[in-house]
């Protein structure tokens, strides 16, 4: 049996759906990405509102990587997680210690208060690295090596490259980083998507195939990052009634967003 066959057997795929999938991605481009995550993104706005407050480039920006490897298992929407933790340390900046200052801050979580000390340990884990970095360094792996950060990242925290919270602390590091110096740059072809649940079931509707190994093939065809693929389907397949309304208001091509979303 040739290896071709062997993957069509193995891997179902809804071609017709397939095909609308990458040709509305075609169409929208990473422009439309872009624009919805810095117009449409309620927690582009959340690090916004910490990066006026603390004043601090350096530390915003290493606050937002931690807040990202505890972004899991939350016991509310992420964008009100994002916004509780931009308030939180607007008021309350960490100091020398970012995981003494999550010990107070988690366990009073309203929408973070899950797994609480492992989420910890975690963060015991990555502290020492961050604490090794200077804002150059940090500019560094913005303008030069996002996926460099995507392994150090993951070798500290002895999680997989693929792992959820790592791919998505480069994405919140990517908003970060456009806050902080200033410019956009694309997340790098090799990031993979957050494999969240939402991702998971949206795949299931076109492939069996994993949905990391699928996204990669889609970011492929497009020309279009997996993080910034992300970024398209995240406002249609969250749900949450304002951020439609925002992607209404600035995104001219709203229906086609909204039409990759009930494939």
């Amino acid at each position: 049996m040739s290896l071709e066959r062997f993957v069509k057997i193995k891997y179902r795929t809804n071609e017709e759906k397939a095909g609308k999938l990458i040709e509305g991605l075609k169409e929208l481009g990473i422009e439309c990405a872009r624009t919805i995550e810095e117009r449409v993104d309620l927690q582009f706005d959340a690090l916004n509102h910490l990066h006026e407050n603390l004043n601090d480039d350096e530390t915003f920006i290493k606050l937002v990587i931690a807040n990202s490897i505890v972004s899991y298992q939350l016991s509310g929407k992420g964008e009100d997680w994002w916004w509780e933790f931009s308030n939180y340390f607007s008021q309350n900046p960490p100091g020398e210690s970012i995981v003494g200052a999550y010990s107070k801050f988690l366990p009073s979580s309203r929408t973070n208060r899950r797994l609480v000390a492992g989420k910890i340990k975690r963060l015991e884990k990555l502290e020492p690295f961050l604490n090794s970095l200077t804002l150059q360094e940090l500019r560094r792996y913005y303008f030069e090596d996002m996926v460099g950060l995507r392994n150090d990242i993951a070798e500290v925290l002895g999680s997989p490259k693929t792992a959820k919270t790592v791919v998505f602390a480069v994405k919140m590091f990517g908003y970060a980083g456009r806050i902080a110096f200033g410019d956009f740059v694309p997340y790098p072809m090799e990031i993979d998507i957050p494999e969240d649940v939402r991702i998971k079931a949206y795949t299931e509707r076109i492939t069996n195939e994993p949905p990391v190994s699928f996204w990669r093939k889609v970011a492929e065809e497009t020309g279009i990052p997996p993080l910034h693929i992300d970024s398209i389907l995240w406002p249609v397949l969250g749900g949450k009634r304002e951020v439609m309304e925002r992607l209404k208001k600035v995104c001219e091509k709203w229906g086609q967003v909204l039409e990759l979303g009930n494939l």
